[in-house]
């Protein structure tokens, strides 16, 4: 994060602390690629992060966290750095939070202690698993059921492009539950009846996956919530994560504008150098303008979200659609300043240019967001 931004009455001591430990920390063990293989390169992270003690700030500190409760502030801090340095380590730190996320805010004290500490530690890989062909940002059409059959639910279904599908420990599954709403349920590997359909491939690498559920079998102590109520479950945990999102797209947008000043900084061209362009100053002065609009739109969703409120809807759904899509356009004038440099296969604006693309889709497409955004301002009006 930039100095500027932590001065912001969004933060305290406790947040600049985190900021500039986490920023030494990435550049010293982080910074300089990942592995070719996406699924060992996401293990691999997981462990890292969990010996340097990053995973804590993804879970409650009653179960081997950082924090008494998760505060949204430091789960952004976290991905604003890491999504800088790499997409794939901020990837990594994401899941972990999003896939704990309904047991860390309503399992049982059993699911709690039986997965986060394991989580925080980086020992266990987590998923969430609500995505399915028909039923993506609308959740309420999703097919895959649940039902009840003495101690145990069985599940049958499908769900689909399932970030860390294929190597998680544990996946939150959430279900249509018989006649009586929504159900969210633990499902581990070994279950019976649980099988990985398909690996996807994307354009920016990570660990994604069609699952599949034939009678699969889930003891009645591993249900998220309460039966019924796993809408609420996911509602409430995407609530907390989705500015997290638009973190991620800041940081990717604050490394695009890092690359493309060090370049027109050096880059001559008619006997001057590239920066002394007004039309360069013009994009340079565009791009730091979204980036700071978009920060503050991050930030002031997650103070608020920190300091009591129920629910952040309109402001978490603000932040990650602006944030996201301002990152697309920043990186955008990245490459085209950076010209042909830009266009190189791995070089850091070209994988970024990859990487922005699917965080204008996941948690809600920017077109659900604003959709999102009316109702709530209509609702108000």
């Amino acid at each position: 994060m930039d100095s500027a931004t932590l001065d912001w009455p969004f933060f305290a001591d406790a947040h600049r602390d985190l900021a500039a430990k986490l920023d030494k920390w990435a550049k010293q063990e982080i910074a300089g690629g990942d592995e070719q293989d996406v699924d060992e390169a996401c293990r691999s992270l997981v462990k890292k992060l969990g010996r340097a003690g990053w995973l804590k700030y993804a879970v409650p500190a009653a179960y081997g966290g950082a924090l008494d409760q998760l505060d949204v502030r430091s789960l952004c801090i976290v991905r604003e750095t890491l999504s800088r340095i790499s997409g794939l380590a901020d990837f990594s730190f994401a899941m972990q939070g999003l896939g704990a996320g309904p047991i860390s805010l309503f399992g049982s004290e059993a699911l709690k202690e039986r997965y986060l500490r394991r989580v925080a530690e980086g020992e266990a890989i987590a998923a969430f698993a609500i995505s399915e062909t028909s039923a993506g940002s609308d959740i309420a059409a999703m097919q895959t059921s649940a039902r009840s059959e003495g101690g145990e639910y069985v599940i049958d279904g499908e769900k689909t492009w399932i970030s860390n599908g294929g190597i998680a420990d544990f996946y939150v599954v959430f279900c249509r539950l018989e006649s009586t709403g929504f159900i969210a349920l633990v499902v581990e590997p070994g279950d019976a009846g649980f099988s990985v359909a398909e690996r996807i491939k994307t354009i920016a690498p990570h660990p994604l996956a069609r699952l599949r559920f034939d009678n699969c079998r889930v003891p009645k102590d591993r249900v998220v919530g309460e039966p019924g109520k796993g809408l609420k479950v996911a509602l409430a945990t995407l609530d907390v994560f989705r500015s997290t999102v638009g973190a991620a797209a800041l940081g990717f947008a604050r490394r695009a504008l890092d690359e493309a000043l060090a370049h027109v900084s050096d880059r001559r061209i008619f006997g001057q150098q590239l920066k002394d362009f007004q039309l360069t100053q013009a994009r340079i002065a565009q791009m730091a303008t979204q980036i700071d609009a978009s920060a503050l739109l991050v930030y002031r969703a997650a103070w608020t979200r920190d300091n009591g409120a129920p629910r952040v809807t309109r402001e978490a759904a603000m932040a990650k659609m602006y944030a996201t899509e301002a990152a697309q356009r920043v990186i955008d004038d990245a490459l085209q300043l950076l010209g042909g440099r830009g266009v190189v296969a791995d070089s850091p604006v070209e994988t970024l240019y990859r990487e922005i693309r699917s965080l204008r889709i996941y948690e809600g497409t920017t077109e659900v967001q604003q959709l999102v955004i009316a109702k709530q301002v209509l609702d108000n009006a």
